[in-house]
């Protein structure tokens, strides 16, 4: 599907990009779900097509871009029925940091590889008792006086794809010398390093990519495992939470796209009392209806996306949370709208909807639930008292 408003190149890209996604389908996925074992032949193959760092600096192997093509990547994959996840953590947030923030020699070890594929990092935000308050982060880094050496100490959970990381990006904190008050930074922690020690979650939701509770304990890490300023981690982690957002949000935007082709092709050659049960108010208007709210959901990711890729971070933070939100809610809805389109068929295995219902809530609790962007629009975009 290409669109008016895109460029040539970006057309060009969203077109080569949904060959390569048709050439794998929801059947591969299907199928490397119930083998337990991640789409690796894909993620290589995207990489070795420069689609997974097309948002990562030239000089380091990437493609230049920014989040607006690493977007169409995964809005396109998604829409052919097999999207990848870690689209959403290596490059967009992990490599937007590193490229950012990181030193010449993080780039030169990191960015490489997660353009190509060849190497993939996870990212640690989330704990038990820190969820949309990262405030309340409670992993702690303290520094070894007499190596220089970081001693990183937590927990967290729902953290994605560690088995196939790496590295894992972890957003802990240190303790100000001036204020004694702990302050957000960022650090790259190989997961082989001693004291790292991750657990499965045994999830409902269906998915390629598996979710880890992560322990640290005394896990030591050389000085030069810190990205960024000590002094600037909060500024550091919302520049690879805004992509986080916009790329979650083309994410949902993809699957509800390719949730609505099926319902719209059931719904052409479905025939019941002597015409296509698309041809009744009932069945097309909400399908229209969803078609519209992906449209619009899309709209706001291409304007959060050019934002951000303008550098302007305050205007792109608003923008993608309401483009996060705007997906998930549409997705949502055109999911549930083709599995009631197909009816009981909506149900089997054989048309493969039905576990799209699981997956496509995703989209409204993570990164950050609506409920958390609703708060976020009413203090920081209507200017109203926080309730919190």
């Amino acid at each position: 599907m290409t669109h008016q408003t895109e460029t040539d190149e970006h057309k060009a890209l969203r077109a080569a990009v949904a060959a390569l996604g048709a050439k794998y389908g929801r059947d591969y996925i299907t199928r490397t779900i119930s083998a337990g074992r991640p789409p690796t032949e894909l993620w290589q193959e995207a990489g070795k097509l420069g689609y997974l760092g097309v948002n990562l600096p030239e000089e380091h192997g990437g493609g230049g871009g920014g989040i607006t093509e690493l977007s169409i990547v995964l809005e396109e994959l998604g829409a052919a029925g097999s999207p990848l996840l870690m689209l959403v953590v290596s490059p967009a947030i992990c490599g937007t940091v590193i490229s950012r923030f990181g030193t010449e020699d993080q780039k030169r070890a990191w960015l490489p590889g997660l353009s190509d594929g060849t190497r993939l990092m996870a990212f640690g935000i989330t704990e038990p008792d820190a969820g949309s308050n990262s405030h309340r982060i409670t992993t702690t880094a303290r520094r070894d006086q007499a190596s220089g050496d970081w001693l990183l100490t937590g927990r967290k959970v729902f953290i994605s794809g560690v088995d196939l990381a790496d590295a894992v990006l972890i957003v802990g904190r240190t303790e100000d010398a001036r204020t004694g008050r702990l302050k957000p930074c960022l650090f790259i922690v190989p997961t082989d390093a001693e004291g790292f020690q991750k657990r499965p979650i045994d999830m409902e939701l269906n998915a390629a990519e598996k979710q880890f509770e992560l322990t640290l304990d005394d896990v030591r890490l050389p000085a030069d495992a810190l990205v960024g300023d000590e002094d600037a981690g909060l500024l550091q982690l919302f520049a690879g939470l805004n992509p986080e957002r916009i790329m979650t949000a083309a994410f949902a935007i993809g699957m509800g796209r390719y949730a609505l082709s099926k319902a719209i092709e059931y719904a052409r050659d479905r025939t019941v009392w002597k015409a296509p049960i698309g041809a009744h108010q009932a069945i097309a208007h909400p399908l229209a209806q969803a078609h519209i709210d992906l449209e619009l959901a899309r709209l706001m990711m291409q304007k959060a996306a050019h934002l951000y890729d303008a550098g302007d971070d305050v205007g792109a933070g608003e923008a993608a949370n309401m483009a996060k939100y705007a997906a998930g809610e549409a997705c949502v809805r055109a999911v549930d709208q083709a599995v009631h389109t197909l009816g009981g068929n909506g149900l089997t295995r054989e048309f493969g909807l039905a576990s799209l219902i699981t997956a496509a809530r995703v989209a409204r609790i993570a990164p950050v639930s609506r409920e958390m962007i609703l708060n976020y629009v009413s203090h920081q975009t209507l200017g109203l008292p926080k309730s919190y």
